[in-house]
């Protein structure tokens, strides 16, 4: 019934109860996940929970703020991404959030790496025609930008993705609907203070909607500040729902529906 979008199984607070975390998606009615990769070094662990459960899948990539480890290049990317089971590119994208406290006072200007690191990511994505899963934080601008410039506007050979947990504004919400993109709502939409995403969510059109949990991070009320996982994502479709104002047997099967025809390529 309900597909969680985003989930990082592999973390090991995660990994180490998934036997008791699959029978609770189960009874929750939690069908399938995407197991994301954020390294490279992690990567054979994420495609290991996609290959032994046919319910799981994974993506292969870097995430925008991890550094220090191997640097993937377009080659690299491109032949992981081949595996049956690897279904997406990312987690990319960008992220300038806490330049000074996180980032020891660099500036935006000294994160070209970040940049570059993106375009490969967007380059493999289209030249396997599997979508991206885009993080971004802080950096809309330059994420629309470098989307734009490397042709993804949603036109012919466009990798298409999803702008994931996503906490931007509407004007970034619409313009990366322009471009083709889905929006993935996480536990944050739930959260007493996040009715700016509650708004854009009753922006979004529900055949362009993804949920996630995020998972271990961002677990919804009324689980917050507990360890999240997949079968926590039924609460983000029931708030969308609420939004809505329609049955939230209506928000699990758009959203999964969508899932499909993004990630599995299976027509609606």
């Amino acid at each position: 019934m309900f597909t969680d979008s985003h989930c990082h199984l592999s973390m090991p607070e995660l990994s180490a109860e998934l036997p008791a975390i699959r029978q609770a998606m189960a009874q929750a009615r939690v069908d399938r996940a995407l197991c994301i990769c954020t390294t490279m070094e992690e990567f054979p662990e994420v495609l290991a929970l996609a290959e032994r459960y046919d319910n799981f899948w994974a993506s292969v990539g870097v995430h925008p703020d991890t550094e220090g480890l191997r640097e993937p290049g377009l080659d690299e990317l491109l032949r992981l991404a081949d595996r049956p089971k690897v279904i997406a590119i990312g987690e990319t994208g960008l992220d300038y959030y806490g330049m000074e406290d996180r980032k020891g006072g660099r500036s935006i200007g000294d994160l070209e790496w970040q940049r570059e690191r993106f375009r490969t990511h967007i380059r493999a994505a289209r030249a396997c025609g599997k979508p991206l899963v885009i993080h971004t934080r802080s950096a809309s601008d330059d994420t629309l930008a470098i989307l734009r410039e490397e042709g993804e506007t949603g036109g012919a050979g466009a990798a298409g993705g999803v702008f994931h947990c996503f906490t931007e504004t509407a004007e970034v919400a619409r313009a990366a609907l322009d471009l083709g993109f889905h929006i993935s709502f996480s536990g944050i939409i739930t959260f007493k203070k996040a009715q700016d995403i509650r708004d854009v969510a009753a922006f979004v059109p529900l055949d362009r909607t993804l949920i996630e949990t995020d998972s271990p991070y961002l677990a919804p009320v009324p689980y917050r500040g507990k360890t999240n996982n997949p079968s926590y994502v039924p609460y983000v479709a029931a708030q969308i729902a609420e939004i809505k104002g329609i049955a939230v047997e209506e928000v699990a099967a758009a959203t999964s529906t969508n899932f499909n025809r993004l990630f599995l390529k299976e027509a609606a």
